[in-house]
Order: structure tokens, then C-alpha cells, then sequence
């Protein structure tokens, strides 16, 4: 019976009558539990397919290619059976998905998963849970609630702490800059934002962050009406760190102009550099000026899992709020995030109450609803659940162990790197990420810049090796984002080779011999 369910499920085209638009075949149901765990294992198999197929971490095709792909193609026509789907699916995407499981992807801050989390997916899609409040998910909101009191106990912050799961850490920046807006407003200005609008002299508003901090802070303080002028860019160090003198003279050099500073968001792990920012200094330079602090450790906060590297994070105790990427550190799906605050009473700044979903009468330590903590999602995804199973099955010091052995890794590339003659490497690194360009051997002539472009664009094309770039002071660079647990010092020895050849042919190109 199964098989020949099967063989319907994923071959046989549909009955003219089951095509109408009454037909219920395709719901959810019980009824259609068979058709479920088919449809479910004929995906599975185009995984293992893509497992299995991929040796490079990218197809190389190119964009004008792959759209040409999408031209005939009718959504107002079905396809008659999920072997058509499959084969379209397959042809328009897994076939060019970026394999991030591969070794030679180094690229972004795209991490491995877990099969933990896989599983987990399976029950967060079809029971489809949301998580606004209790009576749409009740295991799901203590299983949230659980997980962000445990991240809360890896920050070092008391029971006092709340928080909960975004979707992602530029959402979970902009949680830290509006409480810290509305903050400063309340206390020292005795104005509530959210019924009021801004006072006066928002204008005057400062945000401080690090020149290398993540985009997230400008777009976040447009949003927040402050425009982008309320970001204050501090000075960097030679390993590219916030500099702590330099952030209090800013902070002096604003006041003196008469605007007035509400917030440090310091950085746990740049997006350049993989640097964190003198916590416990940036800290004590806020309560110097009563200033709220948002720690950004979306990429650091894989610090937490590790019992070598953990000191690296001291000082993030002491922040207002943080920000959590489990989708870049904790090797989740995603989307995995969260955002924490050390005082849960903040989270009432944000609070908003409706009658037919979170009344204001209703006592919500009997009955929870997580959308009081919540700015920008209603309807929200238990992601949580991936993180429980991860954690439930593997636990903390497994993970952790991942997590050094990364950071291992990219600390013995970065001293490769400085030992090759043909490369040069702008800072080593507290997480996984190293910054630097092949120089040319005859530098006269060629344009470094150019060259390590084209080294960049010849590998994606060829699918063989995915590298990052980004500009420092105008130059280009290349940028290994270390985040696998399978990448070793071979891999990385083996993609500095490509590199290498690839600037030696590029430089043969391109160097003009001098004649006597």
C-alpha cells in the first residue's frame, strides 16, 4: 500500500477531478499522514543528493544563465506530480546551492548545521507553532523562556534577565538601539517616546560604535528616526578593536558640541576581523557617562559554548543588552537568534497591548505571551526548538569543542599566512575571520587591488573556492570566514595555493617586462 502510495505521491499525475480547487488532498491532516512521510522522504533523498553531488561549494553558473532558467516558467500552471517539482526544484536551485558544509566555502559567516536542528525543523514546520503567546504554543513558550534564561546564565547575567528569539541580529541591533533611545528618554528626559514621538532635541542624539561595527547601526538609527548622523564611528587599534581612549574623547567631543550621548554599542566579533572590543574598558567608560551599553555578539557569542576561550567575552556581563546569532556560532539553521536584556523590566518599554491578543488585563505571569517582548513579529517561528534539541542531544561542551577547534584553525592559518612571503595579512584574528591579499611579485606594474579581485571572481566562477573580500583604507582584500569544524590547516594550505596560482597567472597576464 505504501509503495503504491509512492509511487502516486511522487509519479503519477493527479485525476482531472482531484485538480479542483475543492479538492483537500494536499492539506496537512490526518488523513493525509502517508502522503506526509512520502513527500517528507522523497525531500530527504534530494538532500542526500546534494551530499552527495556537491564537491565544489558552488555550480559557477552564472546569473544571465540561471535567469534564462526562470523564463518559461508559469506559477499560474501546476505541475502534475511532485517528480516534476523535485526535478524543477532541483534544477532551478539545489543544483547551484552553496554547499556551506564544504571546507572550501569560507566565505561568510555562514555556518554548518547540526542534525540536531534538522530534526527539529521537521516538527517546527508541520505542527507550525506560533509564538506570540501561550494558547498558540504552550510547550513552546517555557522551551523559549528555558533557552533564553540559559543564554542569560552564559552571559553572566542574573535571573533578573529576559529576553527572546528574533529573527536575526540586525533585528536584534535594533531592539538594543530603541530601548536605549527610549531608555535615555524616560530616565533622564522624563518623555515616553513611544506615546509621545521624539522630544525636541532627538536630533541630538549620539550612538557610539566602532568604525568596523556592523552596518546594522546605521540603517537601524534611519529607522528609528534618528537618521544615520546619530552614529558616532570610534577609532579603531592595530588589531581593528574599538579604542577605549579614543571612544571617551568622542563621547567628550560630542558633548562639548552639545549633542547628547545615549549609547556604546561595542562588537563581539566584527564582521571584518572576528576582533571583540575591550568589553570591561567600554563598560566602565558607560557607567561613567550613564550610558547604555549594547554588546553586538551575533558572531562571539560562540565564545560561550567554550571553556578555552570564554575569557575573551569578560565584561559582557555588564551590558544592558546583547544580541545572539545561534545561526552563525551555535551551527543552527537558520534562523536562530536571539536578543537579551540584564534587566527584564526594560522589555515594558516596548510592551503594547491588544484586546484580542495580549489584553492589558490579563495577568501574565499566570498566562505568558511572548509577544510583549517582541517589536517586529507577530506570527513567529519556534525556532527555539532547534536549539533545544542541539543542546538536549549534543549538549554545551560538544559544541564547544567545536568552537575551539575553529578558532584553532584560524589561528594556525593566520601564522601561515605570515609566514608565506606572497601574502599579506592585516590582523590575526580572536574568532575565525583573517583579512589579506596576495601581493604580486612585480608590484611596479600591477594592480593589486585588481588582481586580488580577479582571484576572488575567477574562484566563485569556477566553483572550486568561495572567499569573502572587503575594502580596508580603499584596498581590496581577500577574507577567509573560518566557521566549520571540518576545515583544517590542509584545506587552507591547499586554497592559499589556489590563490597563489591564480595570481601568478594573472600576474603573467598583466606584468610588462622592462627592456633595456
Amino acid at each position: 500500500m505504501e509503495k503504491q502510495t509512492l509511487i502516486s505521491i511522487y509519479a503519477t499525475e493527479l485525476p482531472e477531478n482531484e485538480k479542483d480547487d475543492t479538492s483537500l488532498n494536499d492539506l496537512f491532516y490526518e488523513g493525509t499522514e502517508t502522503e506526509y512521510r512520502l513527500a517528507l522522504r522523497a525531500a530527504a533523498e534530494q538532500v542526500s543528493g546534494f551530499l552527495k553531488n556537491n564537491k565544489k561549494p558552488f555550480s559557477g553558473i552564472k546569473p544571465a544563465t540561471l535567469l534564462a532558467e526562470f523564463e518559461n516558467i508559469s506559477l499560474d500552471k501546476p505541475l502534475p506530480n511532485y517528480k516534476s517539482l523535485f526535478e524543477e526544484v532541483n534544477a532551478l536551485y539545489i543544483k547551484h546551492a552553496t554547499a556551506f558544509h564544504l571546507p572550501q566555502y569560507i566565505a561568510h559567516l555562514n555556518c554548518p548545521v547540526v542534525i540536531p536542528a534538522l530534526a527539529a525543523e521537521v516538527i517546527i514546520s508541520a505542527i507550525n507553532s506560533s509564538q506570540d503567546t501561550y494558547d498558540q504554543s504552550a510547550g513552546g513558550t517555557f522551551i523559549e523562556r528555558r533557552l533564553i534564561d540559559w543564554t542569560g546564565e552564559q552571559l553572566g547575567y542574573s535571573n533578573q534577565c529576559d529576553g527572546v528569539f528574533t529573527g536575526g541580529g540586525s533585528q536584534s541591533n535594533l531592539m538594543g538601539l530603541l530601548l536605549a533611545r527610549d531608555y535615555y528618554a524616560l530616565t533622564y528626559l522624563n518623555h515616553n517616546i513611544k506615546l509621545d514621538g521624539h522630544p525636541a532635541n532627538a536630533n541630538r542624539f549620539r550612538i557610539f560604535v566602532s568604525e568596523k561595527a556592523h552596518f546594522s547601526n546605521q540603517k537601524n538609527a534611519s529607522l528609528m528616526g534618528l537618521g544615520e548622523q546619530a552614529i558616532v564611528k570610534v577609532a579603531t587599534d592595530e588589531r581593528f578593536r574599538m579604542d577605549a581612549a579614543n571612544l571617551e574623547q568622542a563621547i567628550l567631543d560630542e558633548m562639548e558640541q552639545g549633542n547628547i550621548p545615549i549609547a556604546i554599542v561595542a562588537t563581539a566579533g566584527t564582521t571584518d576581523f572576528g576582533n571583540i572590543d575591550p568589553l570591561q574598558e567600554i563598560a566602565r567608560i558607560a557607567k561613567q557617562f550613564n550610558l547604555w551599553v549594547h554588546v553586538d555578539a551575533a558572531y562571539g557569542c560562540g565564545l560561550l559554548l567554550s571553556e578555552k576561550y570564554r575569557h575573551l567575552l569578560n565584561g559582557v556581563e555588564q551590558a544592558d543588552s546583547v544580541t545572539i546569532d545561534y545561526h552563525k556560532s551555535f551551527f543552527q539553521p537558520i534562523s536562530s537568534s536571539a536578543f537579551l536584556v540584564k534587566n527584564k523590566l526594560h522589555l515594558n518599554i516596548i510592551k503594547h497591548h491588544a484586546d484580542y491578543l495580549n489584553p492589558q488585563e490579563q495577568d501574565y505571569d499566570a498566562l505568558p505571551a511572548q509577544i510583549n517582548k517582541s517589536i517586529t513579529q507577530s506570527t513567529r517561528r519556534f525556532d527555539a526548538l532547534k536549539l533545544w534539541f542541539t543542546l538536549r542531544l549534543m549538549g554545551k561542551q560538544k559544541l564547544g569543542r567545536y568552537t575551539d577547534r575553529i578558532i584553532d584553525t584560524t589561528e594556525q592559518a593566520a601564522c601561515l599566512i605570515d609566514e608565506w612571503e606572497q601574502f599579506e595579512l592585516l590582523s590575526h584574528s580572536d574568532l575565525g575571520v583573517l583579512v589579506f591579499r596576495y601581493l604580486p611579485q612585480h608590484p611596479g606594474d600591477i594592480d593589486t587591488c585588481a588582481m586580488n579581485l580577479h582571484i576572488k571572481q575567477t574562484m566563485f566562477f569556477n566553483g572550486e573556492v568561495l572567499v569573502a573580500s572587503t575594502r580596508v583604507k580603499g584596498q581590496f582584500y581577500l577574507k577567509f570566514t573560518i566557521l566549520n569544524p571540518l576545515t583544517t590547516i590542509q584545506h587552507i594550505q591547499n586554497i592559499l595555493t589556489i590563490i597563489q596560482k591564480h595570481g601568478k597567472e594573472y600576474e603573467q597576464r598583466h606584468h610588462t617586462p622592462a627592456y633595456s
